[in-house]
């Protein structure tokens, strides 16, 4: 199969939908030496406003403002002083709702992705488009629903009867070979 790049339609969709469906999808960083691809395998999804492990559920601010732009651009923001987080804003315009990437490839952990694939502030708001440098395929690769585990998300105690609601999605097992390629495109002169 010919890869498919994701467009803003695939995120225009219910968080929940957009996280299962990202599982065995391929996390594209473009550098300037050639593409980076790691097949997605693990997301957790933030549905909107009443959800209180989503930062939208304390209104809009100039760090939420991506999540209220249509489906199909970055949200990335910076944790504990030294994280960047990536998430794919999902729905429909001022409904604000993403998906974080947790894992991807051998890197497994939403900082050691961002960090490995220097992904920082420079992709926030920006489409999840191959214009922008960061993007999604859909490479072929089918995962049975069988081998998708859905459970509670992590790190979100605060959100109270939220935390325990199963919105994260974990390839099981994990794929082999497919670990953060790095594909080194030929320069035409």
């Amino acid at each position: 199969m010919k890869p498919r790049v994701l467009d803003a339609s695939f995120f225009a969709r219910p968080a929940l939908v957009v996280a299962k469906d990202l599982i065995g999808k391929s996390l594209v960083r473009r550098f300037d030496d050639g593409d980076v691809r790691a097949i997605i395998t693990e997301t957790e999804a933030y549905i909107g406003p009443h959800d209180l492990a989503c930062h939208a559920s304390k209104g809009r601010t100039a760090r939420t403002e991506p999540m209220f732009a249509p489906g199909g651009c970055w949200y990335v923001y910076f944790i504990y002083g030294m994280h960047w987080m990536l998430n794919a804003v999902t729905e429909g315009q001022d409904y604000p709702a993403a998906v974080l990437i947790r894992g991807a490839g051998q890197w497994i952990g939403p900082a050691k992705l961002t960090k490995a694939l220097e992904i920082s502030k420079q992709f926030n708001a920006q489409p999840i488009s191959p214009e922008s440098g960061l993007w999604i395929e859909d490479r072929g690769n089918k995962v049975s629903p069988r081998k998708i585990k859905r459970t509670p998300r992590i790190n979100v105690d605060y959100a109270g009867d939220w935390a325990a609601k199963p919105y994260r999605f974990v390839m099981s097992p994990l794929p082999e070979g497919e670990a953060g390629k790095r594909v080194v495109k030929s320069r035409v002169r």
